[in-house]
């Protein structure tokens, strides 16, 4: 087991560390105030790259597996969350595409990823949040086509102006539902029935545009079904342990951030006649702070590993969701303990971080889904069902 970063991870974290500081940080504060998306910073990006980081080399990518999108992740989110949520959603799509795609949508929809257009992941709806299985958009068989309807809520990258392409799973036979019931289609968000609703006014990662997605009549060619039609269920759970590996990076990217700024100001802030940091109540928060994000990494590396090697890997996913996401919450809670009055002032950065962080523990499903995702396989396991 080595716990070294190859030369090749080492060359790409600098340079993406570069470009957080320099071009990603300086945005942070006015991105987050506005709720503006950070356009430019994604065209900076695709410029380097990184926009098709895990896409296969002849579709015009970077052909990097998934433990290097942990380090892209990570380290962008320590400038800026809404920036690296923005990326962590593309690599989702990105992923999904790759998995489930047919060769011609993998031509058509993966190269124009690396050129910076933004992938859509749709699942959520209104009452289908931890519960997929109760989603209630149709997708109606019509001829050669299919036509969708219905709404989806809190969808990643989309806005007015943001979001070029979506996954969305609807279903296909109400009888079924997750047993085969749902299919998911790619769809070019030009396409006549696709429409934008209300954008989110967020707490925290503001300039991640997050908005209701609204299918009215929408015909699409059978040609849009990714993987099979039945298979939606498969293909949305399939993402998601990408994605969950995904949040667990910026997780870490924000809690080692807060690490940061709490040790900042303990070493710097005197009470009492001395630095905060010999305070040994300070001491202890900081050991526990940064021992937590510590294994928070190596837990989202584990999870990383196992998706680049094509192993099962739903188990430590959503163990690295869990825990880094709690992490984050914890450390940035602790982060404004230490700074006292000052972490509540708006337009600092802990602040700032305290509100990026609390979504963490929701999004790509809850804390209390990952528990019962990790539950039900640690039993299967116990019962034998399972063998690593």
């Amino acid at each position: 087991m080595d716990f070294e970063l190859t030369k090749e991870q080492k060359l790409l974290r600098k340079m993406v560390r570069s470009f957080a500081e320099n071009e990603v940080a300086p945005l942070a504060e006015e991105i987050d105030r506005t709720g503006r998306f950070p356009a430019e910073t994604i065209a900076k990006m695709t410029e380097l790259g990184l926009m098709g980081l895990n896409v296969p080399k002849e579709y015009g990518g970077q052909g990097l597996p998934d433990t290097c999108k942990i380090i892209v992740v990570s380290e962008l989110a320590k400038a800026c969350a809404s920036t690296a949520e923005a990326f962590a959603v593309q690599m989702l799509v990105n992923f999904i595409i790759k998995k489930f795609g047919s060769e011609e949508q993998k031509r058509e929809f993966l190269p124009r990823a690396c050129k910076g257009e933004l992938g859509v992941f749709a699942l959520s709806e209104p009452s289908a949040g931890s519960d997929p299985s109760s989603i209630r958009m149709t997708a109606e068989e019509d001829g050669d086509s299919y036509v969708l309807n219905g709404q989806k809520t809190f969808i990643s990258n989309l806005s007015e102006t943001e979001g070029d392409f979506i996954v969305v799973v609807a279903v296909t036979d109400p009888e079924k539902r997750q047993h085969g019931g749902m299919t998911a289609f790619l769809i070019d968000r030009k396409t006549p029935g696709v429409s934008v609703g209300t954008i989110e006014d967020k707490m925290g990662i503001r300039a991640a545009c997050v908005s209701e997605l609204l299918l009215n009549d929408c015909r699409v060619p059978r040609s849009c079904v990714l993987g099979s039609v039945g298979e939606g269920f498969k293909v949305a759970m399939g993402g998601l342990d990408s994605g969950r590996v995904g949040i667990a990076a910026q997780s870490c990217g924000i809690a080692e951030a807060a690490l940061k700024e709490a040790l900042k100001n303990a070493v710097t802030r005197v009470q009492f006649g001395k630095r905060i940091a010999d305070q040994q109540g300070i001491q202890f928060y900081l050991a526990d702070m940064a021992t937590r994000v510590e294994t928070a990494y190596l837990m989202t590396y584990k999870a990383a590993a196992l998706l680049s090697e094509g192993k099962r890997a739903g188990k430590y996913s959503s163990m690295a969701k869990y825990y880094a996401s709690e992490t984050a919450n914890y450390v940035a809670q602790k982060a404004v303990q230490i700074y006292g009055g000052y972490g509540y002032v708006r337009g600092t950065a802990i602040e700032r971080i305290f509100r990026d962080a609390r979504v963490l523990t929701l999004y790509e499903g809850t804390s209390e889904i990952q528990k019962i995702v990790i539950a039900r396989e640690i039993i299967r396991e116990a019962e034998g069902g399972f063998v690593e």
